[in-house]
């Protein structure tokens, strides 16, 4: 049996054999998770469709185009019928720990291994101060003698020679890896919105006491009715679709000598991967209710984590929203997404004093950041934009948390 790299998009026509997780030459079953795949877009996990005798190919690191055969199956059911069976969830921890699964002892039905099986067969951890990297503390011969007999005074071995400001082996104290095609496609967008956009951004800030407080109150709610947690984004998300339904400018794009309108609102959500960031898009978020927003997010995350994102699910968008606050940035630049014209760049929320009513207070304070494409976007377009938004995230309608 062959095993081809499949085909995963008219716009893709080859793909990196980034990791086998079988050896050549060694046996597998049916649905194994045999190596990943990368292309300019998704990472896509290839599985055996048989039991057999895996004989690899092409080996990691090589790109190959679109349906070239990158390894066999022998099939054969008397030499493999003694493999353990794993659950999902154990496949992918018994990758992650690199822990042979023949040696475990599985506590499901008809022995399967569980994900707890495996985290009982782990050995403790090594002790902190084997890790810490200190150097070792050396004792005074002296002090073995007189009044601290019998005890020992750690002193720290000093270096007794400066080290040369440069040294020829500092030349091989590197690597050298080639950009995988997720990343080299990152870098082309990133570039291509530079140099083709005229990128502007505007700066304002929210208080953000308002949506907390809805948070807390709505949490066991949500919990309870819909079998999901209350965040943030669901209030950014339908701020930012009321805002565009009155800019009209900031959900378009421009083709060649014309300008684009779109009649629905497709939200791109960046999203961080292992292999770098991705923008899975909300379809018709316009028609989305808060409980929806967060299981399709939600959705996204899980299929990210996994590497099953799907090219279907990066196609389209009209905007785009980014949240650098998760990784606890303050305040920062979000590129456009392009051939979009705008993007949302959220931040981490902070407590902060502020003037109101004539007093100084301290407020749960968000910067928000919008990089907009000032050929189709006029400044008074994008500050009434952003203003737009933080004016809802400041009063939002506690009524679309009742639904």
């Amino acid at each position: 049996m062959e095993i081809r790299v499949p085909e995963v998009g008219e716009s893709i026509v080859e793909a990196l054999v980034a990791k086998w997780h079988r050896k050549n030459g060694e046996q597998v079953r049916k649905e194994d998770p045999l190596c990943e795949l990368e292309t300019d877009k998704v990472t896509l996990e290839i599985n055996a469709d048989a039991d057999g005798i895996l004989s690899i190919l092409v080996q990691e690191g090589e790109t190959v185009a679109i349906g070239t055969v990158i390894a066999t199956i022998r099939e054969t059911d008397s030499q493999i019928a003694t493999q353990p069976s794993l659950s999902p969830a154990a496949r992918k921890l018994a990758r992650e720990k690199a822990v042979r699964p023949e040696t475990i002892k599985g506590s499901g039905k008809k022995g399967r291994i569980l994900a707890e099986d495996l985290l009982k067969s782990q050995t403790p951890d090594e002790p902190i101060e084997a890790a810490t990297g200190e150097l070792p503390m050396e004792t005074d011969p002296d002090s073995a003698s007189g009044e601290s007999a019998g005890q020992s005074t750690p002193h720290p071995r000093v270096r007794t020679e400066e080290p040369p400001s440069y040294s020829p082996q500092r030349e091989l104290s590197v690597t050298r890896k080639a950009m995988t095609p997720i990343r080299k496609r990152i870098a082309e967008r990133l570039t291509e919105a530079r140099q083709q956009t005229a990128m502007v951004t505007t700066f304002n800030e929210v208080d953000m006491g308002r949506v907390i407080a809805l948070r807390r109150k709505y949490k066991d709610f949500f919990q309870q009715h819909h079998g999901v947690s209350l965040g943030h984004m669901p209030f950014f998300i339908t701020a930012c679709v009321e805002a565009l339904k009155q800019f009209p400018s900031v959900n378009a794009r421009i083709d060649g000598d014309d300008i684009i309108y779109h009649h629905y609102y497709d939200i791109s959500i960046a999203v961080s991967g292992d292999k770098g960031l991705v923008a899975p898009v909300l379809r018709d978020a316009e028609h989305l209710e808060f409980p929806e927003i967060e299981r399709k997010i939600n959705g996204f995350v899980e299929k990210v984590r996994t590497n099953t994102l799907l090219i279907s699910d990066l196609e389209g968008g009209t905007f785009t929203i980014s949240n650098g606050g998760v990784f606890g940035s303050l305040l920062g630049t979000p590129i456009i997404n392009p051939p979009q014209s705008a993007i949302l760049g959220m931040h981490v929320i902070q407590d902060r004093p502020v003037a109101l009513l004539g007093k100084i207070v301290i407020r749960p304070m968000m910067y928000l950041a919008l990089s907009y494409d000032h050929r189709i976007i006029d400044g008074r377009e994008a500050v009434q934009f952003l203003k737009k938004i933080k004016e809802f995230l400041e009063e939002p309608d506690e009524k679309l948390l009742e639904e």
